[in-house]
């Protein structure tokens, strides 16, 4: 998604300095769909569009910029309010009138942009959407090489000895770990089918017979993007079918 922005201030360097800040912001996507120089130019477009965002000058001819807030304020679809302005002394009343951010000329491209991705989560949160959140990744060091592993493409973890294998459809990492720890901090994702294992709970494509050289006849798992095949336990047998069932 991308903010749509109205710049609303008196003197067209600063709208112009706005203008150009918002093309160099990286997060949030901007576009800026309107500028206005007083308060009824601003009135008008509201009327005819709407905009997520108005970046709003205080000292203006005619209505002042707090003026024009309380009145956006009675709009059914109102945008947020972000005041940019040289005086700092009003920032009390902007609050008041529920602005988003106080910004003092000359603008910092820094400040502008949490002040616009503080409104990107606003905006979310009202249409029901949850902020991306990083990719959990797995910090791998092996042979003097560190290596950042998607979780996403872990399709089981295997206690080997003191270690932990860490298996994707491409590779075998080792990890300096324990499998309780890992079963702990994933278990949303991972589900134990041995003692010695836990797979994602998205691989599991089959539950099989399958006789193991240790423990005799039973039943192991084949995964998405694997040949080999994982014991289950018969402890964890039940889990492991309910886990397909539900796929």
């Amino acid at each position: 998604m991308s903010l749509s922005v109205l710049i609303v201030d008196d003197e067209m360097l600063a709208r112009s300095r706005l203008r150009t800040l918002l093309g160099d912001c990286k997060s949030p996507a901007v576009r800026v769909d309107g500028e206005a120089a007083n308060a009824t130019q601003a009135i008008e477009l509201l009327r005819r569009q709407r905009f997520d965002v108005t970046l709003l000058d205080i000292h203006m001819p005619g209505a002042d910029g707090l003026t024009l807030a309380q009145t956006l304020r009675t709009l059914p679809q109102a945008p947020a309010v972000v005041f940019v302005t040289a005086h700092a002394e009003y920032a009390v009343n902007a609050f008041e009138l529920e602005a988003v951010d106080y910004l003092t000329k000359p603008v910092r491209l820094e400040r502008l942009q949490l002040a616009l991705q503080k409104i990107e989560r606003l905006t979310q949160s009202a249409k029901g959407l949850e902020p991306e959140m990083p990719e959990e990744v797995l910090i791998i060091q092996e042979r003097g090489r560190t290596e950042r592993v998607p979780l996403s493409e872990v399709l089981y973890f295997k206690a080997e000895l003191k270690y932990v294998t860490v298996r994707t459809a491409a590779k075998s990492y080792i990890l300096d770990g324990s499998l309780s720890e890992l079963e702990e901090k994933y278990a949303s994702q991972f589900m134990r089918i041995h003692r010695n294992a836990l797979v994602d709970r998205r691989a599991v494509r089959a539950l099989e017979k399958h006789f193991d050289a240790d423990e005799g006849e039973g039943w192991a798992v084949r995964l998405n993007g694997l040949d080999e095949l994982l014991s289950v336990s018969r402890r964890q047998l039940s889990a492991v079918r309910e886990a397909i069932a539900a796929n």
